[in-house]
Parts: structure tokens; sequence; C-alpha cells
């Protein structure tokens, strides 16, 4: 039987544990949208989890949406993120880079000047956004996507991998849920295009799979994974048949060696655990809401190789050392997940 404290390797990386760092927002990139000191600090405290992965990184100018994220889609973004990578390492950690593209979930108010909000169809999302500007914003109506910038936005997540590794980073993890554009392009609410990135269920499939691969032929895939959460409406997402869709996706890139599958289950509505178990051959890391005792169990059970923990790394950088000796978690401050500054973020004491 498996143990949360056992190493595994995933692909191409290696943990000394089977505890991974969740990606989360938390809005303290610096001008220029760089990883700051601050966020060194924020990563280098939790360098003890097996594998940490990172908040949502974008690829290019167009794929921002949220107020004070990063990106990874210049020579600056890259130097500012290799500082992070090598505090990391020095402590011993491993390290990936979530790269995240929001497609329609974005408002220009938080976007750099000349980007635009792109989407698979110029469908708009109902919901809102906080932007530091006007507060919360309505999400905007999207431009359809020609097949040109299609193109071009594969190559940019492949060129942001390549940018990852030369920054230092052990891998990649594409951000395909949450309602952003893999899952945009994936879903029959958001996709109404009529080209081959669309239509039918390959059509929906393309975007990803072409992402996967162009990642993959730049860096390995060894050193990609895939985040999902089949059935999650969240940012106004919605599909016919999401058990259908995202098992064919899932065999689709079992073939494929990647490192890892990161799936989010969800409390009611569609088993993702068990989708994933019947249709993915790979590693997989499990994600949502976990305490020692059910990931234990989970891992027991065979349902995963690893577990990811979000809320529990915000408030106890040092949770695989609690975890071992049973040392009670520092509850999170929720007032303060997405304020700019040090309170709430690399405040939270380690265990005496």
């Amino acid at each position: 039987m498996a143990d949360l404290f056992d190493p595994i390797r995933l692909g191409d990386i290696e943990l000394s544990s089977r505890i991974v760092m969740a990606p989360m927002t938390r809005s303290r990139a610096e001008e220029g949208d760089e990883a700051s000191d601050m966020m060194r600090l924020y990563y280098e405290q939790r360098a003890s989890a097996g594998l940490i992965i990172t908040e949502g990184v974008y690829p290019c100018e167009d794929a921002k949406g949220y107020v004070r994220t990063p990106g990874l889609a210049n020579e600056r973004q890259m130097l500012s993120w290799a500082k992070v990578v090598e505090a990391v390492h020095k402590r011993g950690g491993k390290i990936v880079a979530q790269l995240m593209h929001c497609g329609r979930v974005a408002s220009h108010h938080n976007k750099p000047i000349g980007s635009r909000t792109l989407a698979p169809s110029a469908i708009q999302a109902d919901g809102k956004l906080y932007t530091d500007a006007v507060g919360m914003a309505p999400f905007e109506m999207p431009e359809a996507m020609t097949a040109d910038e299609v193109t071009q936005t594969i190559e940019a997540y492949a060129n942001c991998a390549a940018m990852a590794r030369e920054a230092g980073f052990d891998g990649v993890e594409l951000h395909a849920t949450s309602g952003y554009l893999p899952a945009q392009f994936l879903s029959t609410g958001t996709n109404h295009r009529e080209d081959a990135y669309g239509g039918s269920l390959s059509g929906r499939l393309k975007f990803t799979l072409d992402t996967l691969m162009a990642i993959s032929e730049k860096i390995g895939s060894g050193r990609v994974g895939i985040r999902i959460c089949p059935g999650n409406p969240f940012n106004d997402l919605q599909d016919d048949n999401p058990e259908e869709t995202f098992a064919e996706l899932l065999k689709a890139i079992s073939p494929m060696g990647l490192a890892y599958l990161h799936v989010i289950r969800m409390k009611a509505g569609v088993d993702n655990i068990k989708l994933a178990n019947d249709h993915f051959t790979g590693p997989i890391i499990l994600n949502d809401s976990y305490d020692l005792d059910r990931a234990q169990k989970a891992l027991g059970s065979g349902q995963g190789d690893a577990v990811s923990f979000g809320r529990h790394y915000i408030s106890n950088p040092d949770l695989v050392e609690r975890f071992k000796i049973g040392a009670e978690l520092t509850p999170v401050n929720f007032k303060t997940l997405y304020l700019p500054g040090a309170e709430g973020y690399i405040d939270y004491p380690a265990v005496d």
C-alpha cells in the first residue's frame, strides 16, 4: 500500500514524498507581472513538499484574467521565476509551473494594455471578477479566435513551457479546468466552432490535445501534467455530457506518457476519481479537501498516486513536517487570500 510519505517518480520528476502543494492564485505579482521577492519567499517556505505546483502563470498577454497574477511570457518574467525556482531547489524541493490561459474569464482592467480577450466562440460568461481599478467587473464579451490565433495560442503555450524549463522549473501543468481556455474548447456550452477545433467531440478535444503535444515536443512529455475537473460549473462552464467528453480526453492522453493527471474530485455529480482511474493509465494526483487521514486512505485503496493540498498549504508552510509529527494545523485567514502584501501570505509560522 502506498504511503503519503513514500517517494515517487512522476514521469521524469522525482518526488521525496507524495504530498503535493496545489496551485493557488494569490495575486502578489509585482509590476510587469513578474514574480516578486515575496513570492520567492512564499514558495521557499513550502519547499519541503514533494512537489510544488505554482499558481497559474499566463503564457501570453491575451491569457491574463485576474488581478496581480504573474506571467511567464517574456524574459523579465522568466528571470524573476528563476529566482523562485532556485530558492526551492536549494531547499531540496521540486516545482512545476501551472500554465493558465483564462480565455473569456477576463476584464480589460486586469489585462496588459493592447491585449485582447479571446475564446473559442464569442459567448460571454455570466459572472464577475475583481479588479483593482473598479472593484467587481463583469466578464467581457470575448472575440472568437481565428484559426491562426488558435495556432498562435498553442505556440504560446509551448514557448512558455520552454521558458519554464529555461528558468529551471522541473516541468509544467496545463490548467484545463475552472472554466479557462482548454475547458472552454472542451465544453459544448462554450465551443460553437465549425472548424477543426469544434463541432464534434473529436474537434472539441483537439485544442487540448494539440497543446499537450506541442508542450511535450518542447520539454518532453515526462515533464508535463494536466489538471481537470469534469462537470465543474465554475466560471459559467457547461457541457452536455462531461463524462463522455473527459472519458475520451483521458483515453487520448493516456498513451502520451505524461508525468501525471491532476484530478479534482466533485462533492456531487461526476465521480471524477473513478472516471480518471477508468480511463487514464498514468500517475494520478488527487485533489480537493483531503486531510491526512483521508489522503492516506485514498492512496491505500489505490485511488491515486499522490495527493495535493491547497488550503492547508496556505497557512502551514511546513505541512509535511506537521503531518509527520501530528502537529495541529494553523487555520487559514480567508480575508487575506488575495490582498497585496505579506499578511496572510508569508507570515504563517512553522511549527516549533
